[in-house]
């Protein structure tokens, strides 16, 4: 079953936009890791799947870039889309694929210019992340924490 946030509403064309993101806790499990853009807004490490990519393969290429950090993939935590408007008043939908996962070591510096890791409380994670349904993957993720 797909989780859905946001409102939905008829007769608009809404772009989908397909992502992947991985829910990474520290080892206390009372903060998770987010990349913060230039705005402020907190995301969960991650993005858009290009042409002919896996799911995984994704994840690995997006937290390298965003992060400079290798990860380990531990499981899948399910699928939840977001009905939104972009900030240049696009109707979009967020179809996100959340993955529970660990960094493991750093290779290299971001390369996204205006991506910032950020480590935030989970208890603060509702207010902080931008997207309903990141928040939704983080208690999720909560649940299946190994």
């Amino acid at each position: 079953m797909i989780e859905e946030f946001g409102e939905k509403i008829n007769g608009i064309d809404y772009q989908i936009r397909i992502g992947v993101y991985a829910v990474i806790f520290n080892p206390k499990k009372d903060k998770v890791m987010t990349v913060r853009n230039r705005n402020g807004h907190h995301f969960l490490p991650g993005g858009g799947i290009e042409y002919d990519e896996s799911q995984i393969k994704c994840l690995e290429r997006e937290i390298l870039e965003e992060t400079g950090y290798k990860v380990l993939i531990h499981c899948y935590i399910g699928n939840a889309m977001r009905y939104f408007k972009s900030t240049k008043d696009e109707p979009l939908i967020s179809d996100g694929y959340f993955y529970l996962a660990n960094i493991t070591v750093k290779v290299q510096e971001a390369i996204e210019p205006d991506h910032y890791l950020e480590w935030i409380n989970i208890e603060n994670a509702k207010q902080s992340l931008i997207h309903e349904h990141h928040y939704w993957a983080v208690k999720e993720g909560l649940n299946k924490v190994f």
